[in-house]
């Protein structure tokens, strides 16, 4: 198992096979296709299908609060143990919403910011009004990049409110690495939902942006009696009224995809935030302004 494992990661790290096997087909074909057949429950198929996702990638169920499973799509969005998560209860501190790989962070400049260093988009083409733009200009922003063997549920990085979702429809890029080095704004191409919340201590706006990608066109909000996927016409705005505590789980991808936290100015990274480095749901990710 090892060994082949090995071997397909070899191939994946070939960039030109890898862009072009994970983008170079129908990808919204693809997607709608892997949608209907994750949802298969018979024993046979359920049993191969996970089987050979364990294949192309590090999966650890020891932590699910589930020992089986009725079909792959119940085993994507598996939930897990109590506990499993500790949530860092420091009032000063943003929590990450998931358990994810940090890819670009840094200061917004103005209101550019960065998928990887060299390819710049805007908050304009991220997220659709200019309200929403004007408060995070010059904010801070981090990307969490979830692989397809994480945990798939995101949560509240903060006591806080949920005053809307909007949802943009758009196309299903892989967003790997080696995709963000040869699509620009790739974010802003892909289908995602703007999710706008203000901390209920301080006010403060911060905004959460799950990104959808190939094979993971879907999104579930614990709070919308709605299933957002690529049947949905966008932009389609969702007022809600949502009072969550700090690592409440607020929704799930059907996969694993990105999610890009966007906090005003006077927010700061918390020491030891890395590119390339794993972070888990609940440990510290920003830090609140000194009052």
């Amino acid at each position: 198992m090892t060994t082949f494992r090995s071997t397909l990661a070899r191939i994946a790290a070939q960039e030109d096979l890898n862009f072009l096997l994970t983008n170079r087909i129908p990808r919204r074909l693809a997607t709608r296709f892997i949608g209907w057949f994750s949802r298969i429950e018979t024993p046979v198929v359920r049993d191969a299908s996970i089987g050979i996702w364990r294949l192309f990638c590090d999966l650890d169920l020891s932590e699910a609060k589930a020992t089986r499973f009725r079909s792959m799509h119940d085993c994507f969005i598996r939930e897990l143990k109590d506990g499993a998560r500790p949530v860092a209860a420091d009032p000063a501190l943003l929590t990450s919403p998931c358990d994810a790989i940090v890819g670009a962070h840094g200061r917004i400049e103005g209101t550019r910011v960065f998928q990887v260093k060299g390819f710049p988009y805007s908050l304009a083409d991220l997220v659709p009004d200019a309200a929403t733009v004007a408060q995070f200009r010059d904010g801070s922003y981090i990307t969490l990049r979830l692989t397809a063997g994480m945990y798939h549920r995101f949560h509240a990085p903060h006591d806080c409110r949920v005053d809307s979702v909007t949802y943009i429809a758009g196309d299903t890029w892989n967003v790997n690495p080696i995709a963000l080095k040869r699509i620009e704004a790739l974010f802003c191409k892909n289908e995602r939902a703007v999710v706008r919340t203000r901390l209920t201590a301080t006010g403060h706006p911060i905004a959460l942006v799950p990104v959808a990608a190939i094979l993971v066109a879907s999104l579930r909000f614990r709070f919308l009696d709605i299933n957002l996927d690529l049947r949905t016409k966008g932009p389609r705005t969702l007022p809600c009224d949502a009072t969550l505590a700090k690592g409440q789980e607020m929704g799930w991808f059907q996969h694993g995809s990105t999610i890009i936290v966007l906090a005003p100015p006077g927010f700061s990274l918390c020491a030891g935030i890395r590119e390339g480095g794993r972070i888990r749901m609940g440990e510290p990710l920003m830090r609140l302004p000194v009052s």
